[in-house]
């Protein structure tokens, strides 16, 4: 009896993510203990209770937002949509003294307006639901709101849902200093896992710019829950938020933090993006598990013994003005030279340049940095003879 009424209690949440992380999300819920799991595009759909979905928000490493939907729909138009939202029974979720604000994606072909006039028209169908029923109208707040509502329109099919996360969750609260093109958070615990780092190597960020690449392997290394640096999630404005219930779950995944006693690493070659990256690190609690030093990664060696996984994310081109071809030739050439016994992986979305690093990629994954198509590629550094490294050398080149 007890286990069907914890049953009653699930409804379906969706996780937001970005582009090639759909699977490792998957993942990541089923491991944290989600049901009926389903991955989606960008997005994976879920069941869980309310603690699940406190879990969800602080565990998760490649989730953007947590979603939890309160009405879908048909939808013919801008003005069936406006009747549609105001039918809602919006004094459940919010009084006339709330703030709130609408994120609003539209991909159908019925719709001829943006986003942003869906966001409006949305808007108004919620005040005015207020002002016909309590002649008062709740405000607006894009900053600092009590409810966020995501309205997402697929084809002929609207969903209306209530963001439990706030603030995107790639906002982990401990980044205060940033390079020129800093990595995002849920990209870069993404990449890790891809990797299939867990903790058990070695780990070297060669251009570790900012640090984030290191900060969200350390996390990883250590299962210390990706937003436990958050001050705040979006759920904990609502009128159900259950204080003692979000505690007790912080505590469990405290508890399940330990230790790693492998070398994380991060190198850059500019003195102030090796200062950004400690101040970083320092921030995130985490300066006793990552050494961050002033080196060139192109005048390295690797110093440590044993199987590493090398991963980072090198310029593309994009805003630096430099000789791309030279450049990931000199990557190349420096893994050969020095970093024998190691897995190296990095995100690029120049594509062309990748042909001049002079290796065999033994995966290729299609991935998205932002707008720029990318690929997470990988190399495998075996440790043996030059006989090894030349036949390796002579099927990159082939």
């Amino acid at each position: 009896m007890q286990k069907l009424k914890n049953m009653e209690r699930n409804f379906k949440m969706v996780a937001t993510t970005m582009f090639g992380l759909e699977e490792v999300l998957a993942t990541e819920l089923k491991n944290l203990g989600a049901q009926d799991v389903e991955p989606g595009v960008r997005s994976v759909t879920f069941l869980g209770d309310k603690g699940f979905m406190y879990k969800a928000n602080m565990a998760l490493r490649t989730a953007i937002r947590i979603l939890k939907p309160i009405k879908t729909f048909k939808v013919a138009d801008e003005d069936d949509l406006y009747k549609k939202i105001q039918q809602i029974e919006w004094e459940k979720y919010m009084t006339v003294s709330s703030t709130f604000s609408i994120g609003a994606v539209v991909n159908s072909q019925g719709f001829t307006t943006n986003s942003h006039y869906i966001t409006l028209k949305s808007k108004d169908a919620i005040a005015d639901y207020f002002r016909n029923k309590y002649n008062e109208r709740p405000s607006v707040d894009t900053k600092h709101q009590d409810l966020k509502i995501h309205v997402h329109i697929h084809n002929n099919y609207c969903s209306v849902s209530l963001d439990s996360s706030g603030d995107s969750l790639h906002k982990r609260g401990y980044r205060s200093a940033t390079n020129i093109a800093p990595i995002n958070e849920v990209l870069a615990a993404g990449l890790v896992l891809l990797s299939g780092y867990t903790g058990d190597c070695n780990f070297i960020d060669p251009m570790c710019g900012s640090g984030t690449i290191l900060i969200e392997a350390a996390m990883i290394a250590n299962n210390i829950p990706a937003n436990i640096n958050r001050n705040e999630f979006g759920f904990e404005k609502w009128s159900d938020y259950d204080e003692e219930l979000f505690f007790t779950i912080q505590d469990s995944l405290i508890k399940k933090i330990h230790n790693s006693h492998f070398k994380i690493m991060g190198f850059d070659k500019a003195p102030s993006a090796v200062v950004k990256a400690k101040e970083n690190v320092a921030n995130a609690n985490l300066s006793e598990f990552i050494g961050v030093h002033h080196i060139n990664f192109f005048n390295s060696v690797k110093e440590v013994f044993g199987r590493t996984i090398i991963l980072f994310n090198p310029p593309y081109g994009e805003r630096l003005d430099i000789d791309m071809q030279e450049f990931y030739k000199k990557i190349g050439d420096t893994l050969k030279s020095g970093y024998s016994d190691s897995t190296v992986w990095f995100i690029t979305s120049n594509i062309e340049a990748i042909k001049h690093v002079g290796l065999k990629t033994s995966r290729r994954i299609p991935m998205k940095n932002g707008d720029l198509d990318c690929l997470f590629v990988r190399y495998d550094m075996y440790e043996g003879s030059k006989k090894t490294h030349k036949k390796q050398i002579k099927e990159g080149e082939s």
